[in-house]
């Protein structure tokens, strides 16, 4: 009898999914776009919300992101996220003394994650910045069920730890990630350049360095 208690599940992957209740996205974009890189793919950002809502009612989803204010073309990326599905949350990039440019949207994270709480039953985290690990553990304590997806070579073990579920983008890039006749439609830092028509088929902003 223990035996089979201790082999036996009470749900089915499938039927843990399906309880999900409402979920909250929320997606470190600058995060998202490294993972990208690393994978060699393109983000699809149509797919990305269909794959990680994954059927369940969606409350909302977040896209977190510096942004130069002055490229009209970066803007009019954001103005098609907002028009399809995303509430962006941009900051201004800061210039440091490297030379770089960087926005750290952590705290925006956090904040939003935490004043929502009592809205969802599930947030979806796309980052593997452990600087929110006290975040989730925090919304896990509030009966928040927590998924974190990324890509595992750039997310924090303390992430991992707190959270519910662990999704690693490699396992899932087929999904959401553009076919090559698509063009990339997202750079999270300044100084890029641009075609003179950024607009494709999909309504995806077409960037080039």
């Amino acid at each position: 009898m223990l035996n089979n208690l201790e082999t036996d599940s009470i749900f089915t992957p499938e039927q843990v999914l399906e309880n999900r209740g409402r979920v909250a996205i929320f997606i470190d974009g600058s995060n998202l776009f490294y993972a990208a890189l690393q994978l060699g793919i393109e983000i699809d950002y149509t797919k990305l919300l269909c794959r990680l809502t994954g059927g369940s009612r969606l409350l909302r989803s977040f896209f977190y992101t510096g942004v130069d204010r002055t490229n009209e073309k970066q803007q009019g990326f954001l103005l098609w996220m907002r028009r399809n599905g995303y509430r962006v949350i941009a900051k201004d990039l800061v210039q440091l003394p490297d030379g770089s440019k960087k926005a750290n949207l952590d705290v925006e994270i956090a904040v939003d994650m935490m004043a929502l709480v009592d809205s969802y039953d599930t947030a979806v985290l796309v980052s593997g910045d452990g600087d929110l690990a006290y975040a989730v553990n925090s919304v896990s304590y509030r009966g928040v069920r927590v998924e974190v997806v990324s890509l595992r070579s750039m997310t924090s073990d303390s992430l991992i730890n707190v959270s519910d579920r662990y999704i690693d983008l490699e396992a899932i890039k087929e999904d959401i990630q553009k076919t090559p006749r698509q063009s990339y439609p997202y750079r999270p830092l300044t100084g890029i350049g641009f075609l003179e028509d950024p607009r494709t088929s999909d309504g995806h902003l077409e960037i080039q360095e």
